[in-house]
């Protein structure tokens, strides 16, 4: 591998030294230097585009050239006649200056060759077919050539470090502008131009009063021709592997008109292919973001989901079925309706193994080692409507409604050294309706009201079972834990039961009043309010095994082993931010002025909590150029738990796990500050972005924690010792001709304060990550995409100190032969030190090869394997305030599918 890193630097290093520079300004015909001009070098030998480039607040440009070549040279701006050259390169670098005239007649404008990169105010257009070399099938593929651009390793769009949070096609939201169905499913063949609207608002009436650096959304522009029909592919494979024959149906079809548009993905395979994982089923949002986002209030409804035993990614066996449709509709011009639904259905085998050492030998907690089997079983289901009705441009009303269902279960097998074996099983079946209605009005020039509400409905119905080995003549590990809880231990096993409902019912509601004072400055108040409500009980029982439940009283908390609570919580809330522009600047100071309620109820007690907290806020953005700011934050924020940590009886989170909460919880409050820089530079082609926050909690809530060998009970208190975290991140992106070198570095610190058995001890870690990269983006010649990720962490645990080293190179291949055959190949080989002299390593390498006629072919054909080194593992280090431990998860062995693929 280093190696092969080697090779690459020198290849780089042998292309730079085979260009020249042509350089200069352009100005126009009164001596001005011109912004934003666009500057095309066309090969005459190939007539191909050899480079490009865009002018800067100078008008400076620079092109990189191939040596003794001969090329002509186009310049283009808005309003200026288009001026073209032919110049030759010899040895040395070129400096020319180049002057634009007016341009009198604009039927005469005529460009053969589009810019790759196009700047209009605000939106930064790609051309997709200028960075494409022909290996590209999915939006992913092109995405990943365009200079500013990255998909990160939860599959988001990242565009000059912002992520993308919002997708459209042709102007038309794609399920709700979600990125990650959209770049796995729509074909590259049928995208013609990415545009990314930076500062973008969902609402154009509010543009001109809110602060929207941060909003980024994408619109991907269909080629022309793929409009107004249908278009997309169909996939069918099959294929062995040792154990099992493999199949595979994928259907991905899209119709697009401009009064209309619909989408349907569908997925059917046990080869682990996962269109979205079940988290990304649960956190799929629908574009619903809460009223009080910015109002300084957060409160936790909880989620009672069930926690898996591994992702879908790293498991033996898996079976997906995914289908999925989108819609819109433009009845007339004043009216878009759109919805879309989701159904996903797997079936998951996983294994794993794990060492545990805890960190304080003074504890006295046994080391233990597990390994569990886990069969799980989800089903997923969510379907939103919504309806915008715009009549003017000075009102607007949109409603939407999302509705989910699931029904999850999992039944585990595990064996621990110090447990012996158990069986558990978790059951849920929740469900949730939200609603949102916004409503805009514009009454004059100056005077805007905006008025956004949000309901929300939640049901959770989690069921857990656990068995446990007892032997009634013996002491087992379990046994004290099991008199403390109350059950009878005359039996062979323990079979515990816990039943528990969570609804939650809130309202999220907020009316503003915007003022526009001058050009330069504005004033909103806002009127607010937060209305929640929960009830949560659960019941602890024992099945006797003659058909007969055990109700057991523990010997401990008051021998409270079941909950009926009832939580009611509200904010009512004013806010005022004053926002001006001076020069440079754009600075928005405000505050929140807050009066609390907090009531919860249960065993006959009542317990309440009212007052008032004033909550600051301010932001300031420096805008050093069009595309290079700097955003400095600061916001107090009150955070609200949920009701599960106020409930008084006992919960199990699973049978080693037990709770019990405090009704007399008060809130938390942090200070946040962050620090964000951003820049996007066409003349060099140097993307730069950084991000800094800090955070600091006080009154946080953490749990008081004793264990019984390595059976856990925990409350909840408020902490007077305030924790505190770091995290800094940071990318340096630079395009050398058909190379592009990047650096991505990160730095985390948190410091946590636990209690475990009655101590207090300081727990802090720091994880330092640095991802050095180079890849091409030749149009003839093979690319490859090498990465290096190097990542040191460090934790210091209070009783014990661990530090963990990753080293992990990477190499993609994709070559592009002969004009119909496709072969792509990516590599990784991960070691990790354990700082102790051992180290342990694992590899991945999948590849694929694909053959079609030409670009137009409707049919292709492919033979994919994947896990080609049939590994059996893949292995992880890590620790936690109380552990260290060690996970081996088992996944699927070497696949070998082969594949066709229907062009529509």
């Amino acid at each position: 591998m280093k190696n092969i890193f080697c090779i690459a630097l020198l290849f780089v290093a042998g292309i730079t030294y085979a260009q020249v520079k042509l350089e200069g300004v352009v100005r126009d015909s009164i001596n001005n230097p011109l912004e934003l001009a666009n500057v095309i070098a066309i090969n005459q030998e190939t007539n191909g585009m050899e480079s490009y480039g865009i002018t800067n607040e100078q008008g400076q440009f620079r092109l990189e050239l191939g040596k003794n070549g001969s090329y002509q040279i186009q310049i283009s701006y808005i309003g200026m006649a288009t001026f073209k050259e032919l110049i030759s390169t010899e040895e040395s670098d070129i400096t020319k200056d180049y002057t634009l005239r007016p341009n009198i007649v604009l039927d005469e404008v005529e460009l053969v060759y589009e810019m790759p990169v196009a700047v209009r105010g605000d939106t930064l257009v790609y051309n997709a077919d200028s960075f494409n070399n022909g290996t590209e099938r999915k939006l992913e593929d092109v995405l990943e050539n365009l200079p500013g651009v990255e998909i990160n390793e939860d599959g988001q769009i990242e565009v000059e470090g912002k992520v993308v949070n919002k997708l459209m096609v042709n102007g038309k939201d794609f399920f709700d502008g979600d990125t990650k169905l959209a770049t796995k499913n729509i074909p590259s063949k049928a995208v013609d131009k990415i545009q990314v609207l930076r500062n973008y608002s969902e609402v154009g009436q509010l543009r001109s009063v809110t602060n929207n650096q941060d909003n980024v959304a994408m619109n991907i522009k269909l080629k022309e021709g793929k409009e107004s029909f249908w278009f997309g592919n169909i996939t069918v494979g099959a294929g062995s592997s040792p154990d099992k024959e493999l199949y595979l149906l994928q259907p991905k079809l899209f119709y697009y008109s401009p009064k209309y548009s619909l989408n349907f993905i569908g997925d059917l395979n046990n080869t682990g292919e996962v269109a979205l994982t079940r988290r990304d089923i649960r956190n799929f949002g629908g574009g619903f973001r809460a009223p009080s986002r910015s109002s300084g209030t957060n409160i936790n409804l909880g989620d009672n989901n069930l926690n898996f035993l591994t992702s879908q990614d790293n498991a033996l066996e898996i079976e997906n079925k995914l289908a999925t449709g989108n819609f819109s509709y433009s009845p007339s011009q004043v009216l878009d309706l759109s919805g879309f639904f989701i159904y996903n259905s797997s079936r998951v085998v996983s294994k794993e193994a794990n060492f545990i050492r805890y960190t304080d030998p003074a504890l006295g907690i046994p080391d233990e080692a597990t390994e569990q089997t886990s069969n799980e079983r989800s089903n997923q289901g969510l379907l939103k409507l919504s309806a915008s009705y715009q009549p003017d441009i000075n009102n607007q009303l949109d409603y939407d409604l999302l509705a989910r269902v699931s029904n999850d279960s999992q039944n585990r097998n595990a064996f621990s050294s110090v447990i012996g074996n158990t069986t558990q099983l978790d059951e849920v079946t929740p469900y949730s309706l939200n609603q949102n209605i916004n409503y805009y009005y514009t009454a004059n020039a100056t005077n805007i009201f905006a008025f956004e509400a949000q309901h929300l409905l939640k049901n959770e119905d989690p069921f857990y079972n656990a068995v446990l080995d007892n032997d009634p003549n013996g002491q087992d590990a379990f046994d004290t834990t099991a008199e403390a809880l109350g059950l009878d231990t005359s039996l062979t096993n323990y079979d515990l039961g816990q039943d528990r409902r969570i609804k939650s019912n809130q309202l999220d509601a907020k009316l503003d009043y915007y003022n526009i004072l001058n050009t330069k400055s504005n004033i909103n108040f806002t009127l607010g309010a937060i209305l929640s409500r929960q009830e949560f009980n659960s019941n602890i029982f024992q099945f006797l095994g003659d058909g007969n439940l055990l109700n057991p009283v523990p010997s401990f908390n008051d021998g409270l082993a079941s909950n009926d609570t009832e939580y009611n919580f509200s904010d009512i809330y004013l806010g005022v931010h004053y926002r001006v522009k001076t020069g440079k600047f754009t600075i928005t100071p405000g505050f929140s002025v807050h009066s609390y309620g907090n009531k919860n109820i249960q065993f006959g007690a009542t317990f309440k909590d009212n007052f008032f907290r004033f909550l600051p806020d301010f932001e300031t953005r420096i805008q050093f150029k069009k595309s290079e700011a700097l955003t400095l934050r600061y916001e107090m924020r009150n955070q609200f738990t949920d009701v599960t940590r106020l409930a008084e009886g006992l919960v199990l989170n699973n049978f080693n796990s037990i709770q019990y909460g405090e009704p007399d919880l008060q809130n938390a409050l942090s200070h946040n500050v962050s620090l964000f820089y951003s820049s996007f530079n066409l003349f060099n082609y140097t993307n730069v972005f950084a991000r800094a926050a800090y955070s600091s909690n006080i009154d946080q809530i953490r749990s008081l924690t004793d264990f019984e060998n390595v059976i856990r009970t925990s409350t909840f208190f408020n902490s007077n010792f305030a924790d505190e975290n770091v995290n800094v991140f940071g990318r340096v992106q630079r395009t050398f001709g058909k190379v592009r070198a990047s650096l991505n570095a990160s730095f985390n610190y948190s410091k946590i304060n636990q209690f475990i058995q009655g101590q207090q001890s300081l727990n802090e870690g720091y994880t330092q990550t640095y991802t050095p990269g180079i890849r091409t983006n030749f149009k003839v010649a093979p690319n490859i995409n090498l990465r290096y990720r190097y990542s040191v962490t460090n934790n210091d645990q209070g009783g014990g100190k661990t530090k963990f080293v990753t080293n992990a190179p990477s190499v993609e291949f994709d070559a592009y032969i002969w004009k119909s055959v496709t072969f792509r190949t990516n590599y990784t080989y991960t070691d990790q030190d354990l700082g102790n002299g051992d180290s342990q390593s694992f590899q991945n390498w999948d590849a694929t090869i694909s053959y079609r006629k030409n670009k137009d072919a409707k049919w292709e054909y492919e033979i994919k394997a994947t896990n080609i080194l049939d590994i059996d593992a893949q292995l992880r280090n890590s620790a936690n305030n109380l552990s260290v431990f060690t996970s081996e998860t088992f996944i699927q062995p070497r696949f070998l599918t082969f594949r066709f693929v229907y062009t529509l």
